[in-house]
């Protein structure tokens, strides 16, 4: 029987601002050691036995980033499929395209497992036991979760109270009782004591056809707007790659609900396989902190940082030397463009800033001074009123899209490597300390026709430089 892991990636970890924001959200983040999150995902996943096809549920926007990102991993002869959103619809949407999906390239029969991009699982043994224990589960037709052993009483997560007198199978899995919002302290602290409550961890292993059958009977309205939408949606297919653009027009139409809500609280067939297996759902600044050894004073730090007389401290300073005297149970997270600054006891509120700077319409909740874009990646090295300076690397054998702007012109100066450049009717090459200029209205393109990274130095100059004064004309990758 073939297991489809359904690797979900679609919240912006607004917690883990400033590093994590909705362009380059915390799948993508990197952490103590070089790795991230989605990397880890995808290997966790690809190393399961009976595995052929890994199926990723994320927004359009970073289906290159993420494509890129399982590449430089080794896909190897794993398929790679993707269902892409327009805009994020919850849990229940994504779990039901999944599902659909599966159930018309795979049949019936297909296990399918859901994971999230961003959690952390640090015993990769003791996972892939819980995986086929949970697969077992599933051949009889059971929704199965995997419940996470609480060692202190958290009040972020919602919890599962475990049946213990409906054992299941032989791994210790039983049927799920309920399933319990996050609670306070104190009763926290009692579902810790009881011993049959497990933290949620939002992953689910299932039976295509037993999850199609339950969401029928309790969520309708979610599966036939969903099955409505895969098919007015278009699909791509290559070597190893499947590609669906969800309809936006149809995908609106759909309920923004979880899975949980929509149907493991009403389901009666619902399993749980409690699990230590070193999980995190790294939600916040104190659950990064975990990843980095304390020194005598309690302090974590990451980065050139200096402590004086300072104790029970978080710092992450990648880019200069931060220096903290005197002070505790602080959390200092400095980037480029971005300095946070917070007491532990509020990291949770972390997402309150965010809000108010999406709000504000301010940038810095969505991207960083560096932009990933399919071709590559541009910097924003200085900006000012009429001027915007950038510094741009174009991947070999990628190119920008035919485009136009209508407020700016742009001189490009070539750093290292070779630029094929068309530039209204001339189509020319650049190369190291070559430049050209764009009138403002000049149909443009970009291209890097040689075997290393292209660098370039931009310079605009105009009334407007926002990112939207962009007209495409032709994009090797579907944005015109």
């Amino acid at each position: 029987m073939s297991l489809i892991p359904v690797i979900m990636s679609g919240g912006a970890g607004s917690r883990l601002w400033p590093v994590s924001r909705s362009a380059n959200p915390k799948p993508f983040m990197e952490l103590p050691g070089g790795a991230n999150l989605i990397r880890q995902t995808f290997e966790r996943a690809r190393n399961l036995p009976d595995v052929g096809e890994i199926l990723t549920v994320t927004n359009r926007d970073l289906y290159f980033r993420t494509d890129d990102e399982y590449r430089e991993v080794g896909a190897g002869e794993t398929t790679l499929s993707y269902i892409l959103e327009p805009f994020g619809r919850n849990t229940a949407a994504a779990v039901a395209a999944a599902a659909l999906q599966v159930q018309q390239t795979h049949g019936d029969d297909a296990q399918v497992l859901i994971l999230a991009a961003d959690h952390l699982i640090r015993d990769s043994a003791a996972f892939q036991s819980a995986v086929a224990e949970a697969r077992l589960l599933a051949a009889d037709d059971w929704l199965v979760t995997f419940g996470i052993h609480p060692h202190y009483p958290e009040t972020g997560f919602g919890y599962i109270e475990a049946d213990a007198g409906q054992a299941l199978g032989q791994g210790g899995g039983c049927r799920v009782a309920r399933f319990v919002e996050k609670p306070a302290e104190a009763q926290a602290q009692v579902y810790l004591d009881a011993g049959n409550y497990y933290w949620n961890s939002g992953m689910f292993c299932f039976k295509v056809s037993s999850l199609l059958k339950e969401m029928r009977e309790h969520c309708p309205q979610v599966l036939d707007a969903v099955a409505r939408t895969l098919e007015a949606s278009g699909q791509t297919e290559g070597p190893r790659q499947r590609c669906i653009n969800l309809d936006i027009d149809n995908f609106s139409q759909v309920p923004d609900i979880s899975i949980d809500y929509a149907l493991m609280e009403l389901s009666q067939k619902v399993a749980v396989i409690p699990c230590r297996i070193g999980w995190s759902d790294m939600g916040s600044w104190n659950s990064m902190e975990e990843l980095t050894e304390p020194d005598d004073a309690g302090n974590r730090l990451e980065g050139e940082v200096l402590v004086e007389s300072a104790r029970n401290n978080y710092v992450y300073s990648p880019y200069r030397l931060s220096a903290l005297l005197g002070v505790e149970d602080l959390i200092v997270v400095d980037t480029e463009d971005a300095l946070l600054v917070a007491r532990k006891d509020h990291a949770q509120n972390v997402k309150e800033v965010v809000s108010k700077l999406k709000k504000a319409g301010n940038g810095l909740q969505q991207f960083h001074r560096t932009v990933h874009r399919p071709w590559g990646t541009f910097t924003v090295i200085e900006e000012g009123l009429g001027f915007k300076i950038k510094r741009i690397e174009v991947k070999p054998g990628a190119s920008l899209s035919l485009q136009m702007h209508h407020h700016r012109s742009e001189h490009w100066i070539v750093v290292s490597g070779t630029a094929k450049v068309v530039n209204g009717e001339q189509e020319i090459l650049l190369r190291e300390n070559e430049s050209t200029f764009i009138p403002m209205g000049h149909k443009h393109r970009l291209a890097n026709p040689g075997l290393i990274n292209l660098v370039l130095i931009e310079v605009q100059s105009g009334s407007y430089l926002g990112e939207d004064d962009i007209v495409r004309f032709e994009d090797t990758y579907g944005r015109s």
